[in-house]
């Protein structure tokens, strides 16, 4: 007898990862949930909405705005044997808790002798595109790649993001997620109600293809499936790879990739200078050297602080346009 396929259902991005921490909160009573606008508000973008009425105030609970206080309070429950979940309403500020990320949670597992431990989740956001300038508008997970003792997971799907916020949650070291604001309502997709786990550092083909592979991140991949729409029009035929965790990183599913394709492109919303556009195409170049046709490209966002005028601001964000262009470039197709 064939095992039935799970209930699944079509929720929206947002959707996904609220459904993700109930069911997380439910399952272990150590799980909460601390930022600032989390509870009666829902969070800026509405994402936790209801909530509270379902855990009460205890466990989604709504913070003073002191970003370095919450995490710090986060980091010191995590050490206690909680499980909290730290919601940073704004990637970009991030800049307020280097200390208690960088040098606190990354950092006590090794400094203590293996002895402690920091279970906690870092929720916050990326993406230009809204019209909220310079300092809301960011998208810095490089950042925290860099650093060695946390976890990077950048969903783009809302099965991807259910998956991975239950791996984080139930994670024993500090892990970061960053969510492309953008996507919140306007990216859909089935998601089963059984629950699931998705493992980290493992890469995921979005679309299969034999001419060219793009790695996109994030919102990014969507830009790489429409320009791998528009490339299939004019015969070229490209793979479009998510590697959904940039730490821990699947090398090997880009390496293969690039390997058939023997051409690759990266496309990633943070800025392009120092980022992780230069990290992904060294791992290709390196390990698929000797299969390239072509040098490894990359596509990132304008190395300016990000406009709040649109006109401009669109102008600083990768498209599928700019993608599709590369690609033929690379192909020999211009």
């Amino acid at each position: 007898m064939s095992t039935p396929e799970p209930n699944v259902r079509i929720l929206t991005f947002g959707e996904a990862i609220k459904e993700a921490l109930a069911e997380e909160l439910r399952r272990d009573p150590r799980v909460f949930i601390i930022g600032e606008d989390v509870a009666e508000a829902g969070t800026t973008f509405k994402v936790l909405d209801g909530l509270v009425q379902e855990f009460g105030p205890d466990r989604v609970i709504d913070s003073p705005i002191s970003e370095p206080g919450i995490t710090g309070l986060g980091v010191g429950a995590a050490m206690i044997g909680m499980r909290p979940v730290v919601d940073i309403m704004f990637g970009d500020f991030i800049a307020l808790i280097l200390d208690q990320v960088v040098n606190q949670a990354a950092k006590i597992h090794y400094m203590s002798g293996g002895k402690l431990k920091v279970p906690m989740v870092l929720r916050t956001t990326m993406g230009a595109g809204r019209r909220s300038a310079a300092q809301h508008s960011q998208s810095l997970h490089a950042w925290l790649s860099h650093i060695p003792g946390l976890k990077v997971v950048i969903p783009s799907t809302p099965y991807d993001a259910k998956g991975l916020m239950k791996t984080a949650i139930r994670d024993d070291n500090p892990v970061a997620i960053f969510e492309d604001k953008m996507m919140y309502r306007t990216i859909k997709g089935l998601v089963p109600e059984d629950d699931y786990t998705i493992p980290f550092g493992v890469a995921d083909i979005k679309r299969p293809g034999e001419d060219i592979t793009i790695v996109a991140t994030s919102s990014m991949v969507h830009v790489a499936l429409e320009a791998a729409d528009m490339l299939h029009e004019i015969g070229i035929s490209a793979e479009v790879v998510d590697p959904r965790t940039l730490v821990p990183l699947d090398k090997q599913a880009l390496i293969e990739s690039a390997k058939k394709t023997s051409r690759a492109i990266i496309v990633d919303e943070g800025y392009e200078q120092y980022g992780v556009t230069a990290e992904l195409a060294s791992v290709i170049a390196d390990g698929a050297f000797y299969y390239l046709d072509a040098p490894v490209k990359r596509i990132g966002a304008m190395n300016v602080p990000i406009p709040f005028s649109p006109a401009l601001e669109d102008l600083t964000i990768p498209n599928a346009a700019v993608v599709r262009e590369m690609a033929k470039m690379l192909c020999g197709k211009i």
